[in-house]
């Protein structure tokens, strides 16, 4: 081929090339490349273990760790939308009293890290607890065994439910009512509108949240130790505290990455290819209230019940050990630059995770290839690493592959982008499959460019998942320990480290003042964030 030729064959690719597309299949592709660091970090460590590798794939301590893991995770899941599924409903389709109430404590779980409410449990329920000392004058010598599974499942369940409950509220607000009051108006009561029109739209919200309380449940570091229950998460800490040789916890830690795939894969076979998306935005209205008569204070008690559960009780116990600890005059480390540092490392995180699962979120709705669906595959299966793992990931490839940013912020950032990206994804790619392509199609004939498309139509359509998607990292990145504990700058306390530097000191008053506080700042955002829904 001539000089010309080849010169006509390169401007008819550019002619023909959507540039907006290119744009975001590059952006895509950077993402990926960026969550697959920790992947390719782990896959040199277990290069070094030669044929170690197979020995410690198939041992039955492995097999073990595996079945553990995996029953751990169904369960949380499983009892996760058991939970949130009819408190979404309740608050956003019914005349609960002080649904929004509700709305706001039953998603503030969010804020209280794994490790806190584990230990925290364990100080209220485990042996010699609070609860057990006041049972001693009735004659109750012990109380049921907390450590272990139940302790495990019982803490991550009340931690983790918000995850669904989030993206089902975003699925049940943004739900065309037109086919609810269809089945009314065709004789179906509200029980099977529920059942036969409601829930198989919410498929998408649940899917999501239910793929985010699984990877969560895969990475949970603090709650398993804390119980004592051995999954992946607490094996690896263990080899890498007591080994200088990480090869045989690299090789377990990617045994967990194809455990995630697996996981993957299953969300794919039930995703199915249907369509969630009415057949207009304008139809999208207030949605229909059912009325509960006589069942609105029984719906009542289970919310609360829940909030006690899972807020209530860890706050009050907080504030026990708080006032405790004022009594004895412990002194207070400076609280104030440590909230400080938590607020703006999480702001930052939220925004870029936000920005990064924009190309993936668009890839994974309107394009139905397989390199799209790799994307998104390799974004959602970066949330099952552990924290440690990703963390030691970035300390390898910033020392020495970016040494400019090595002990840095951005690195720290870096790292959240790798944790916390799906939970945005998974926020935002549930509010695309309600937008109906036509919609961006006519904005498009009408001479509007991509990104105008997308600034005037898309974000505000989508905004309910995108709040959703930026308060949930914000809460998450608040409360995130191993990271910020590795990739921290030098003298970078945040409120995370200042909780578990005073718990491993066993100052569990001490942890009480900065934990209280992380739990306050996280709630506001949130609160906020579904005071403005429309509910």
């Amino acid at each position: 081929m001539d000089y010309l030729a080849k010169k006509r064959l390169v401007s008819s690719f550019f002619q023909n090339t959507n540039p907006w597309k290119v744009m975001v299949w590059l952006m895509g592709a950077l993402v990926a490349f960026i969550l697959l660091l920790p992947t390719i970090y782990l896959l040199l460590r277990a290069v070094e273990a030669g044929d170690a590798v197979w020995n410690i794939l198939f041992s039955a301590r492995t097999a073990r760790v595996l079945l553990r893991t995996v029953y751990l995770a169904a369960s949380v899941t499983l009892a996760s939308a058991l939970v949130a599924v009819p408190i979404a409903w309740l608050t956003v389709r019914t005349d609960l009293p002080m649904r929004r109430v509700c709305a706001i404590l039953t998603t503030l779980p969010l804020v209280v890290p794994s490790y806190v409410g584990a230990y925290l449990f364990i100080s209220v329920l485990g042996p010699r607890g609070i609860l057990q000392q006041w049972l001693e004058p009735l004659g109750v010598q012990q109380l049921p065994k907390l450590y272990g599974f139940p302790g495990a499942f019982l803490v991550l369940t009340l931690l983790s439910y918000p995850y669904i409950l989030t993206s089902t509220r975003a699925s049940l607000m943004r739900m065309n009512p037109a086919l609810e009051e269809a089945s009314r108006n065709l004789g179906n009561g509200p029980w099977s509108t529920f059942w036969r029109v409601t829930l198989p739209q919410l498929r998408p919200g649940l899917a999501a949240g239910g793929l985010l309380v699984t990877l969560y449940v895969l990475r949970d570091f603090g709650a398993v130790s804390v119980m004592r229950y051995s999954t992946f998460t607490r094996v690896l800490y263990i080899q890498y505290q007591s080994s200088f040789d990480r090869t045989g916890a690299a090789v377990l830690a990617l045994v967990l990455i194809l455990l995630t795939v697996f996981v993957l894969l299953i969300e794919i076979r039930t995703r199915g290819r249907a369509s969630y998306y009415g057949g207009h935005v304008g139809a999208i209205g207030r949605p229909i209230q059912v009325q509960l008569g006589y069942w609105r204070w029984p719906s009542l008690l289970l919310c609360a019940s829940v909030v006690i559960l899972s807020l209530v009780l860890p706050a009050s116990i907080l504030l026990y050990w708080f006032l405790r600890s004022l009594k004895l005059s412990i002194a207070f480390p400076s609280l104030w630059t440590a909230a400080w540092n938590s607020v703006f490392a999480s702001g930052l995180a939220s925004a870029i995770s936000l920005l990064a699962a924009i190309p993936v979120a668009l890839l994974s709705v309107r394009q139905m290839g397989w390199m799209a669906l790799f994307l998104e595959r390799v974004s959602y299966s970066a949330f099952a690493l552990p924290g440690m793992v990703v963390a030691l990931a970035m300390v390898f490839f910033g020392a020495n592959y970016a040494n400019p940013i090595y002990q840095t912020l951005y690195l720290l950032l870096l790292g959240y982008l790798i944790m916390f990206l799906p939970q945005a994804l998974g926020a935002l790619r549930t509010s695309l499959l309600q937008i109906a392509p036509s919609i961006e199609q006519a904005a498009r004939t009408l001479g509007k460019g991509p990104v105008n498309v997308f600034r005037t139509i898309t974000v505000p359509v989508a905004w309910p998942g995108i709040a959703a998607g930026i308060g949930i990292v914000f809460l998450t990145a608040m409360k995130e320990l191993p990271i910020t504990l590795i990739l921290g700058p030098l003298g970078f306390n945040t409120l995370a480290t200042s909780v578990w530097s005073a718990v491993e000191e066993a100052m569990f008053g001490a942890a009480a003042a900065p934990a209280l506080l992380l739990i306050l700042l996280s709630s506001v955002p949130m609160a906020l964030l579904i005071l403005r829904e429309r509910v």
